[in-house]
């Protein structure tokens, strides 16, 4: 995988900085009661620039990298693999990225998705287009059309066994390794319970 280049690499650093500063006031004085305005003053950038970065203040949590770095994982694991090891290698060679800080900082953002209810169902929005999103690349794998149905039922299995994988991992307040529990759920949509 190529590494992102400097402007890149600055542009994904001034969002982590904003969705920090937010995940922090959101924490402090509560969602609702949080605006733009001031996630931006303490970000340090003007509202315009918060949302060059994030059409909401919604996208604020549920954004994030991960989409595209399943994407570019599902299309370099290598061939021959089953549609789940293809999934598997894609999701260990994205969390092999993820530092411990923004490990926390997803953790943070899970709790906030699933304790704030607008959040919850902006987070049900983006599910299924993280699921469109990651079904395609899979799909052309398989000499598929990009929104070939069992392509996207697939995906959309194996990304609900991650969710409880996301959920128990919240509910231990990030306590454990969460590889190891999406490893754990994956194995249930191929082996069953």
């Amino acid at each position: 995988m190529s590494s992102p280049g400097l402007r890149e690499r600055k542009k994904q650093k001034t969002r982590w900085a904003i969705q920090e500063h937010a995940v922090r006031l959101f924490a402090q004085q509560g969602y609702d009661a949080t605006t733009v305005e001031q996630i931006a003053e303490a970000a340090e950038i003007s509202p315009s620039t918060f949302f060059r970065y994030f059409k909401t203040k919604e996208d604020v949590v549920i954004q994030d990298r991960y989409d595209d770095m399943m994407i570019e994982a599902i299309r370099a694991a290598p061939q021959g693999l089953t549609p789940l090891e293809v999934l598997r290698t894609a999701i260990v060679d994205s969390f092999a990225q993820i530092n411990a800080e923004e490990m926390r900082q997803a953790l943070e953002r899970a709790k906030l998705s699933m304790s704030v209810p607008a959040l919850r169902m902006r987070s049900l929005d983006n599910m299924q287009s993280s699921i469109r999103l990651l079904a395609a690349p899979l799909a052309e794998r398989l000499g598929r059309a990009p929104d070939d149905f069992r392509s996207v039922a697939f995906v959309g299995a194996c990304v609900g066994a991650m969710i409880n994988a996301l959920i128990a991992w919240v509910e231990s307040d990030g306590d454990g390794d969460p590889l190891q529990l999406v490893e754990e759920a994956l194995s249930v949509v191929a082996e069953g319970p």
